[in-house]
């Protein structure tokens, strides 16, 4: 199973991960700033695990993730890049929105399955957009609904896939405030 070089790293990648949760071997950083503590539960933290050039360990709550770029861009593909996260996300948070409409409406939907992907259009291509110069970015999201539904059924839960709380963060205007912290530079590696 783990014949690939990919899959060998992908793992070895997600033991590492996991047993630097519970081993204090300081792990692979080179240098760095001081990690940020999350302040609260909404607090998501994305740091620089040392792995290759482009590698980062995610901490959401209590869960570890890896991001990480393909070989061709530089990474080492140990983990999903930072798109394939934001269509993670919306994919998620359609399938959910449908799963807790359908069951608040006792509809007989049986599974759901979202697929995504996220592209670069020129703005003339795309009719409904106010951009008409450059480029804008196009995500195409295919829902796959099972059960007995009928065709107003189905069209309703298209509506309702449109109001996932990630959909509407991702066509809405959104405020990115970002400020530098004072934490001073640290190597975890390195003497004392």
């Amino acid at each position: 199973m783990l014949s690939g070089e990919h899959d060998a790293v992908y793992v070895g990648n997600l033991i590492s991960a996991w047993a630097d949760r519970y081993l204090d071997t300081g792990g692979p950083i080179r240098s760095a700033a001081e990690p940020i503590k999350p302040t609260d539960a909404g607090t998501v933290v994305v740091t620089d695990n040392g792995y290759g050039s482009l590698q980062q360990d995610i901490a959401v709550g209590r869960r570890r993730l890896t991001a990480d770029e393909p070989v061709s861009a530089g990474g080492l593909d140990g983990g999903p890049d930072p798109y394939g996260y934001l269509l993670a996300a919306l994919g998620a948070c359609t399938a959910m929105t449908l799963r807790l409409y359908a069951n608040r409406k006792s509809l007989p939907l049986g599974r759901v399955s979202v697929a995504l992907k996220h592209g670069k259009i020129h703005a003339a291509d795309c009719e409904a957009c106010e951009t008409k110069e450059g480029m804008i970015d196009r995500i195409e999201r295919v829902i796959a609904l099972e059960g007995d539904l009928d065709a107003g059924t189905r069209t309703k839960l298209l509506e309702i896939a449109d109001r996932c709380p990630v959909h509407r963060t991702l066509t809405s205007e959104v405020d990115i405030r970002t400020e530098l912290t004072d934490k001073s530079a640290r190597t975890r590696n390195s003497d004392p």
